[in-house]
């Protein structure tokens, strides 16, 4: 099936002015990013012009990366993988570039400023297809002719959120196909939307709908017509919990006329005032005509339902209530639960979806290490060091004891660590992963566009940053993916900024350019005076009937890693700063008045200095007083004779206009 995106409104809108476009269209922003659900075909008609973003991209400067004509897609990933897909352009000369973020838990605007949300880009200025397919060699391609057109497939995790960002770079009014497609990885949720409970509100006139997923809330109906309540009951209303989600809500709350009387109900699902019922991010519906229990009763404590893990070595776990807990009654530190099993656990709590109301269906318990041990684990709920246990949204405490179980099967790590000896001129870092349950495949991206499938890889850096490196390993059974950020110093180097001439009693300042982790400076002017300044004060040099050349030198220094630079520059004095031309000069190569030139013009701004013949040709002209007449005229030297010349300059000093003119006798 091929879905055709906003096509009646973007075409409305290409006809618009560019000022009127607001981008508020799905697929023009991050925020109304189209969902993508399984291996569809996408058709993209291109949208109207929302500006121009500048792109954080792991790739050299030099090249200007930026969202043009842009269109976002968001996926969840249902199954850990690699992802593959190929965009087609109508036109076989336009140039699309892509880059895909990891959103999880992140504002989608995010990808324009948070660079470690990065996953894999290619910016190749080359026209026609492009994607991420088993052609691909590198997850990075950066930008310029004669990049690779496709990039590796990246691998992506279950349980996360991602966002792939489609740049119209060509600007081509045609549009493009895009087809996920040649990937391991699902981003298909093969569960089929159903009810799973419903529970009566504290004050008995709401109920609330849990579902077995998430499904979308734009397919609940506003006035509750997707459900009825056996017993007469009316539904005055029907609203989502929390659409916060990419995925959209897994509970729906009914507003009944009045308090449900004690008793046994049934609620059954039905097609809504908009012809449907309710419908996943996938377009599947749940069945018209399922029903589910429904007790009305005293209110009774809310007991620990289910558990939900992910990953192949879970780093947290997702507790269920039949009820919403209060999110203020939990610990922060996670002491309202124990976790037992083959491996020692210590969690804290991370509270993702708490609604309006302050209550939550699901808490996280993140753990500090991975579950790397394979067998069954038991949550137990008990009284944490807020001294309660947790409290339902009526207020009622659920039993301490109250327990669950998980099993984890073929876990696998791909956490690892780094060995970087600091260093002077370049950086050797060694990698590490324990190869843990039965690991059979490494993938290194050592985030400077190189790779490895070693088990322990090193890496020689020679240019400093920050890099993001990522390993995705793989067994049988599992792949898992985590990456970490290392900041490389990069080489010491000395450097500094002065003028190389300077007038007598000019007062100097020094531009320390040094780069690198230094510790330690020692500048020498060459007038006497020393310092120990990173950013040393001005310095002056004494007066003096002649040119005289001054040597600076800068000793830096790391005293931890025991190396130094050091940079030296020659500095000439003048003997004066006045501005003259000579009356004669001597071309003829025993060098001494071999040129002619406005002599000590160091303060000369805007300076023009032209010659010319005796028949009023210009034979020389400059703007740059170092600029010197050698008396040839392409190459031939010029008879012996007088020749007229022009100054004008502005004194660097005064800000006054100078303009003067004389003649000049060549000898040869």
């Amino acid at each position: 099936m091929i879905k055709t995106i906003c096509r009646i409104a973007l075409l409305i809108l290409s006809s618009l002015p560019v000022k009127a476009q607001l981008c508020t269209f799905p697929g023009q922003t991050p925020e109304t990013a189209v969902l993508v659900c399984g291996s569809e075909t996408f058709y993209q008609y291109t949208p109207t012009y929302c500006g121009i973003i500048d792109m954080a991209v792991p790739c050299p400067g030099g090249f200007t990366y930026q969202n043009n004509n842009p269109s976002f897609f968001r996926m969840a990933c249902f199954t850990s993988g690699t992802l593959g897909f190929l965009i087609t352009p109508d036109d076989p000369m336009a140039n699309y570039n892509w880059q895909l973020f990891d959103i999880t838990n992140t504002n989608p605007n995010s990808v324009f400023t948070v660079p470690s949300l990065f996953v894999a880009c290619n910016w190749s200025s080359e026209p026609g297809e492009t994607g991420a397919t088993a052609d691909g060699t590198s997850l990075i391609v950066c930008g310029g002719s004669g990049g690779a057109l496709f990039s590796m497939m990246p691998g992506i995790v279950a349980g996360r959120s991602y966002m792939l960002m489609i740049s119209n770079q060509s600007a081509s009014p045609f549009g493009y196909q895009l087809t996920f497609t040649g990937g391991t990885a699902s981003i298909t949720d093969n569960i089929e939307p159903h009810l799973q409970k419903a529970t009566v509100g504290c004050s008995g006139n709401t109920v609330v709908v849990r579902l077995n997923k998430k499904i979308t809330c734009g397919s609940i109906t506003p006035d509750g017509s997707d459900f009825s309540i056996s017993g007469g009951i009316t539904i005055l209303s029907a609203a989502a919990s929390d659409c916060s989600s990419l995925l959209g809500t897994d509970s729906v709350i009914l507003t009944l006329s009045q308090p449900l009387p004690f008793g046994n109900y049934t609620l059954s699902v039905v097609n809504g005032t908009d012809g449907n019922t309710l419908e996943d991010i996938c377009n599947r519906l749940i069945p018209e005509g399922e029903t589910v229990g429904l007790s009305s009763g005293p209110l009774l404590p809310t007991p620990l339902d289910s558990v939900f893990k992910t990953g192949c070595a879970p780093t947290f776990i997702e507790l269920v209530f039949r009820k919403p807990i209060r999110c203020n009654s939990i610990a922060p530190d996670g002491s309202d639960f124990i976790v037992t099993g083959p491996q020692a656990v210590s969690s804290t709590v991370m509270l993702t979806s708490c609604n309006t109301q302050q209550n939550i269906f699901i808490i996280r318990l993140n753990f500090t290490t991975p579950l790397l041990v394979a067998g069954t684990y038991r949550v137990e709920l008990t009284t944490g060091t807020d001294g309660n246990t947790i409290l339902d949204i009526c207020g009622q405490p659920t039993p301490a004891g109250s327990a669950v179980l998980f099993n984890v099967d073929d876990p696998l790590s791909s956490l690892f660590t780094m060995d970087a000896p600091p260093s002077c001129k370049e950086t050797r870092v060694s990698f590490f992963h324990d190869g843990n349950n039965n690991t059979a495949s490494w993938k290194w991206d050592f985030g400077d566009g190189s790779f490895s499938t070693e088990q322990n890889p090193v890496r020689v850096y020679t240019v400093g940053g920050q890099y993001r490196v990522k390993l995705t390993v793989a067994n049988n059974k599992c792949i898992d993916t985590s990456s970490q950020e290392i900041t490389i110093t990069g080489s010491l180097e000395a450097a500094f900024d002065a003028p190389k001439i300077i007038c007598p009693a000019d007062t100097i300042r020094f531009i320390n350019k040094s780069t690198g982790g230094f510790t330690s400076w020692k500048w020498n002017f060459g007038n006497g005076v020393q310092s120990t300044e990173k950013n040393p004060g001005v310095q002056k040099y004494p007066l003096s009937n002649q040119e005289i050349y001054y040597t600076v030198s800068l000793v830096a220094s790391n005293t931890l890693l025991n190396c130094h630079d050091t940079v030296t520059q020659l500095i000439k004095s003048l003997s004066n700063c006045y501005i003259a031309v000579p009356a004669a000069f001597t071309p003829n190569g025993d060098g001494r008045n071999d040129y002619l030139y406005p002599l000590n013009a160091l303060k000369a701004d805007q300076l023009e200095f032209r010659v010319f013949n005796r028949y009023g040709q210009q034979v020389f002209a400059t703007r740059d007083w170092t600029k010197k007449w050698d008396g040839r005229i392409n190459g031939v030297l010029q008879q012996t004779g007088v020749y007229a010349w022009l100054l004008s300059y502005i004194h660097h000093d005064t800000g006054v206009r100078v303009f003067t003119k004389g003649t000049v006798l060549l000898l040869n």
